[in-house]
């Protein structure tokens, strides 16, 4: 009955744990991101304030529109990429201008318009959010803004303007701290890979196999974050090596793309433990306790890993505390999997073992480089401690000898 009342219990406030978790998230991403949010909303603001008093144009509602995409899509990107997205902006704005002022409003217009906009943006290799950003551009501008026989392409100017305005914005950024970047884009993918552990973990602990099915869908993305990552190291090896006062930074910079190696790795790992995982709940078993402690503490050994990177570039000195605490976790992880080799268990459980195996190793690397004492450590972790035979108490010692006995002789006097 007890048992009962705590599963209840438990279950009740499960869904309340679950949203102050949600709330402590938001909040560390706001906490972490408030300064991009900052500078986009400066950034918009002067592109709006040069466009319309330095310029004179009347309604430059593509300058902080500009200024937004660009800045939005040139974070952690290299400076050649951050050009290119200015100009691609730019253009897209400029043709679909010419085909508004060739054609005239109407539906061919917003065809062809949408068509060449769209065409523009694949070309030079846009990303999707690029690309929807300039089609909703192209479309405000055939259907709200159409130019009004306008010889000068008052537009494409502004664009011009928001897209010049984020790229300064972007390297006074960097200028003033050109780790800054890199550390966020860092923290963001080692939090993307922690979240799709957590994912996978709630997913087996309901036996759900739709949400194992997303947590693997979400796994097979985690590939993109690494490669911003290693975009966002050659960004940031770039602008160190324009400066010489910067370029004591560069031996950091190293450090974190064989970090960026490992954490590849282990991307692919955390991606076959999702399948796994999907297989697993696929069986709508009981899923056993030691998967879900070994998961957890995986994805705290992420998070650690993730906080000692930043703040090593930060110039931190809590960077030590929380390679241990990675370090720490990372072995619990294998410890819990270990116990799950003692009984039977069933092929996706014996899968997800030896890819927490494998995530931890790769996880230790990024941390120590390659120090050769990880293999070892991750297999005493999971290897069963032998046990020790029971110690045998000391023989006693042997009883003392008698003493020896005295005869005396009794002497009989006898009278005579």
């Amino acid at each position: 009955m007890d048992r009962s009342r705590d599963r209840v219990r438990t279950a009740a406030t499960r869904p309340w744990d679950r949203a102050w978790d949600w709330a402590r998230a938001a909040v560390g991403r706001l906490r972490r991101d408030w300064v991009d949010v900052v500078e986009a909303a400066l950034a918009a603001t002067v592109a709006w304030f040069v466009a319309s008093r330095l310029i004179g144009h009347p309604d430059p509602f593509f300058a902080p529109t500009a200024a937004l995409v660009v800045l939005g899509e040139a974070r952690g990107r290299r400076i050649r990429q951050t050009i290119e997205i200015v100009l691609g902006v730019a253009a897209g704005v400029l043709v679909a201008e010419l085909v508004v002022q060739a054609l005239g409003p109407g539906s061919g217009t917003l065809l062809a318009v949408l068509v060449l906009t769209i065409g523009l943006m694949v070309t030079i290799g846009a990303s999707r959010t690029l690309v929807v950003q300039a089609a909703i551009s192209a479309l405000y501008l055939v259907a709200v803004a159409a130019p009004k026989g306008d010889l000068v392409p008052f537009r494409f100017v502004d664009a011009l303007v928001g897209g010049a305005v984020a790229l300064a914005a972007s390297q006074l950024t960097v200028g003033r701290n050109p780790l800054a970047p890199l550390a966020a884009e860092a923290r963001r993918t080692f939090a993307d890979l922690a979240e799709v552990l957590t994912r996978i973990d709630e997913a087996l602990e309901r036996c759900d196999e739709a949400a194992a099915r997303a947590a693997l869908e979400r796994a097979r993305q985690v590939d993109g974050c690494v490669e911003r990552l290693r975009t966002a190291v050659q960004a940031c090896g770039e602008t160190l090596r324009l400066g010489v006062r910067r370029r004591r930074h560069l031996g950091r910079v190293g450090d974190v793309e064989a970090t960026a190696r490992q954490l590849d790795y282990a991307a692919r790992n955390i991606r076959v433990l999702a399948r796994a995982g999907v297989t697993l709940a696929r069986l709508h078993e009981a899923t056993p306790p030691e998967v879900g402690a070994a998961i957890r503490a995986l994805a705290e050994a992420v998070r650690a890993a993730g906080a000692a990177l930043a703040t090593d570039l930060a110039g931190r000195q809590e960077a030590a505390r929380h390679a241990e605490q990675a370090d720490a976790a990372a072995l619990e992880a294998v410890r819990h999997a270990a116990r799950l080799l003692s009984s039977d268990p069933p092929l996706p459980v014996v899968m997800i073992v030896g890819q927490i195996r494998a995530t931890a190793i790769d996880l230790l690397r990024g941390i120590d480089g390659e120090d050769p004492s990880v293999l070892t450590r991750v297999d005493q972790a999971l290897s069963p401690p032998t046990p020790t035979p029971p110690t045998q108490p000391p023989p006693p010692p042997p009883p003392p000898a008698p003493p020896a006995r005295v005869d005396q002789e009794v002497c009989v006097k006898t009278g005579a």
